[in-house]
């Protein structure tokens, strides 16, 4: 399984960015699908994740400017980021876990850049 994020940028604040994740197989294999993000020298961080059945859930630090979903035609994944923050600059990687194989995936990263 490859999960393959693309959608990175430079961004003003204030403005979006989409980021995608793009899967090697059918999205419904996975049980959760999410968003971390993480600095140079810090933890990963939580951002968003959707499950099997639709339910999403987010860090407090991006809801209501942030929105998670997934094309299962497509195979990919979504993080539409609007209202971005300087604070919001990090390397983006997606996640899906499949269950049937007790796996976690990840994608590569992507960079997002976010000036005041």
């Amino acid at each position: 399984v490859q999960l393959q994020a693309s959608g990175g940028g430079l961004a003003q604040a204030g403005g979006s960015l989409r980021l995608s994740c793009a899967a090697s197989t059918s999205i419904f294999n996975f049980n959760v699908m999410g968003w971390y993000r993480q600095a140079s020298g810090k933890q990963r961080e939580l951002v968003a994740t959707i499950s099997s059945g639709g339910h999403t859930t987010y860090a407090d630090s991006v809801k209501g400017r942030f929105t998670i979903s997934r094309d299962s035609a497509k195979n990919t994944m979504y993080l539409q980021m609007n209202s971005l923050k300087p604070e919001d600059t990090d390397i983006y990687y997606c996640s899906a876990h499949w269950s049937t194989f007790r796996q976690t995936y990840w994608g590569q990263g992507t960079q997002v850049t976010v000036s005041s």
